[in-house]
């Protein structure tokens, strides 16, 4: 039956009655869950933003949009996942805090015909297969960005020169990725790494973390962070410490790193686009509900981002 003519049966008649256009049922949006992580980053505040955005931009949808309070609020995640379900979400788009725990919540999604698009932080591999899912991921290659950013601090400290790494949360994907790519760096420059240690990506944190770093290590000469707002941490100790020397390569490209590029504290960071990943999650949710099977790895793009070309 057509969309545009809805009809009614009249009990026992046999008499089929047509209602008049301006009383049929509009079509029932579909509701979209957005799980981000914590909305206290500016990295997720701009994601939120952007994906708000674009859901009243395609105005064919309803969008939730949720976060946690800080980066390992991992119970109050998949509190957030549980909620959506309960509330029969027809599709969720997850940031996961971590990689493996949030895995089991959002299978009972999928058992429940909630579609599910991963984005930004991908969901575990091995415990996928053990699962025997396989949930679409959008977003860009991370372990790659941090090499990028990584490669303009290796560049600029030469071979010998002494780094440390300030680790995103161990638990998710790509705080391993950027590691990794961190290390890529490092190993190909001939860099000489004193010390890698994890910061949760929390802003205080980070610069708990980097000020233990700089008592044990006072030769330190760069730092390679997981995030923007670990970085922000690392900032604060180097100026607490009174160093002007030490230079960051970091990673997000949010809006208060801006002041530490124009001034080279930070050498460089890396753009992922946080608002247009969340716009394609929600796109891609989309394309599920309307019938679309997605699976694998649907990547995004990344820039490098240094004083030079900085917008």
């Amino acid at each position: 039956m057509d969309r545009r003519s809805f009809l009614m049966a009249a009990g026992g008649t046999g008499m089929m009655v047509f209602m008049p256009h301006s009383l049929r049922a509009a079509p029932k949006k579909p509701t979209v869950g957005l799980v981000m992580k914590s909305l206290a980053n500016e990295f997720f505040k701009d994601m939120q933003e952007g994906a708000v955005k674009h859901a009243q931009e395609r105005g064919d949808l309803t969008l939730i949009p949720v976060g946690i309070q800080s980066e390992t609020d991992i119970d109050g995640q998949i509190a957030a996942v549980e909620n959506l379900i309960t509330r029969r979400v027809d599709a969720l788009v997850v940031a996961p805090a971590d990689s493996r725990a949030l895995l089991p919540p959002v299978i009972r999604a999928l058992k429940a015909g909630i579609k599910v698009i991963n984005i930004d932080v991908a969901f575990d591999k091995a415990s996928m297969r053990r699962h025997n899912v396989d949930i679409a991921f959008v977003g860009p290659d991370n372990r790659a960005g941090a090499k990028m950013s990584g490669d303009v601090l290796a560049k600029s400290l030469g071979k010998g020169g002494k780094v440390v790494v300030i680790e995103g949360n161990p638990g998710a994907e790509n705080g391993i990725q950027r590691r990794l790519g961190f290390m890529d760096s490092i190993q190909e420059a001939g860099l000489t790494l004193l010390d890698s240690r994890t910061a949760h990506w929390e802003t205080e944190e980070a610069n708990t973390v980097f000020t233990n770093m700089l008592t044990a290590h006072a030769d330190i000469q760069g730092v390679m962070s997981a995030n923007d707002a670990m970085t922000l941490g690392v900032s604060k100790a180097i100026d607490a410490a009174g160093r002007k020397d030490i230079k960051i390569a970091s990673f997000d490209n949010i809006p208060a790193i801006q002041p530490l590029l124009k001034n080279g504290k930070v050498i460089a960071t890396v753009d992922q686009f946080g608002s247009q990943l969340a716009a394609a999650g929600i796109d891609n949710a989309m394309k599920e509900i309307q019938g679309q099977m997605l699976t694998g790895w649907i990547k995004t793009p990344l820039k490098l981002i240094t004083a030079q070309n900085m917008g």
